[in-house]
């Protein structure tokens, strides 16, 4: 398989296998005018498996939210066919609106304007909880 490679762009490398299409729908990509390559199951000496997008433009990502789908994800800041900067995540301490307190006595169940605020409890497993209601959430 041959995929171009980004003259200007993104490329979002190391995503968990199978992880992508939720990084799209998180990302809006589908609303963008540029192009956008998502390559699934690509061999990695490292995870045996990757998923991989690359985009053709410069966009505002929430960090955040990529953090907290998967930590382990590189992203390259490609300009002239080169990578110019690299980010790594980690997983966010703090999340707004990613994710929704499922307890259905939660503030938020009832009061539809307040932020859906999630803070990391336990690193390890991934284990976020509800600021409200301290309801376990993990993103897993």
């Amino acid at each position: 398989m041959n995929i171009d490679s980004v003259e200007k762009g993104l490329v979002i490398d190391h995503i968990q296998a199978g992880k992508a299409m939720e990084i799209y729908k998180y990302l809006n990509l589908d609303k963008m005018d540029c192009s956008v390559a998502i390559i699934k199951n690509a061999k990695s000496k490292k995870q045996g498996k990757k998923d991989i997008i690359k985009v053709e433009d410069n966009i505002n990502m929430d960090l955040a939210v990529l953090g907290f789908i998967d930590p382990n994800i590189t992203i390259n800041v490609i300009d002239n066919g080169k990578i110019i900067k690299k980010i790594r995540l980690e997983l966010p301490v703090e999340i707004s609106n990613v994710v929704k307190c499922k307890n259905p006595r939660c503030i938020t169940s009832i009061e539809q304007e307040i932020e859906h605020k999630f803070k990391l409890t336990d690193k390890g497993n991934k284990i976020y909880r509800c600021v409200y209601c301290d309801t376990a959430y993990g993103s897993n």
